[in-house]
């Protein structure tokens, strides 16, 4: 069977999700916050409410978690490496109900990080060994298949299936900084109205559904390329 063909499932929910996220973005982009607070300005205050700007004192650049921003849509994120919180130009300096959404999650996974929280250091621990598995894992797969060598071609295929892995332990890490940026919006008093709770709820749902898909795509990869080794066995 074709790969496009037996991936078309995945293929499609993958790029309905994407649909979804960037319609519920769109929507709630529109929709000014009531604290009339950019994503930076909603960063900082949080980051002061968590104390999380204490993280990196003492030791290291010294400097404490940092805001920057960083060019595109939608390519905001948490580097934990640097301790740095990067936004897009659209959350960092909208005042939207999304906005706040987005800062906040991504400020979630700071939290994670001063907590050593651990699905987050499990995801972490996976990068390395899953960037190589991406790359080598079918390259062994088609090699074994060529070669008439089974036990290369199940070799790269537990290493592909890493990628299956890494999604799989995406989830609870996305899963739990979207509920931490609810609690933290909630508290701090940044969104008060039921309108910014169903916008935020609204936001943050859509994009966790993304990692839902990618963990579709990455089980239906494995799935497809442990179908052609075992055909070849049979």
């Amino acid at each position: 069977m074709s790969y496009y063909i037996f991936m078309l499932p995945a293929i499609l929910i993958m790029m309905a999700t994407q649909s979804y996220v960037k319609s519920a973005y769109r929507k709630w982009s529109q929709v000014p916050n009531q604290r009339n607070m950019t994503g930076a300005e909603a960063a900082q205050r949080l980051i002061r409410a968590a104390g999380i700007g204490r993280l990196d004192s003492g030791e290291g650049t010294g400097g404490g978690l940092r805001i920057e921003q960083i060019g595109g849509s939608l390519t905001d994120h948490y580097d934990p490496r640097a301790k740095v919180l990067r936004l897009s130009p659209g959350v960092a300096q909208g005042k939207s109900v999304a906005s706040l959404a987005i800062a906040a999650h991504e400020l979630g996974h700071a939290q994670q990080d001063a907590e050593e929280y651990f699905p987050l250091r499990l995801r972490g621990a996976l990068v390395p060994a899953v960037n190589i598995g991406s790359s080598l894992g079918w390259i062994l797969i088609l090699a074994g298949l060529f070669l008439q060598i089974t036990n290369l071609s199940y070799l790269g295929l537990v290493i592909f299936s890493l990628g299956a892995v890494f999604a799989l332990a995406t989830l609870p890490v996305e899963f739990d900084a979207s509920a931490r940026a609810k609690r933290m919006l909630a508290d701090t008093g940044i969104i008060t109205s039921e309108q910014e709770r169903r916008g935020v709820n609204n936001v943050l749902n859509a994009a966790a559904l993304t990692y839902v898909a990618a963990l579709v795509t990455a089980v239906m990869q494995v799935l497809y390329y442990s179908s052609l080794v075992r055909g070849r066995r049979r």
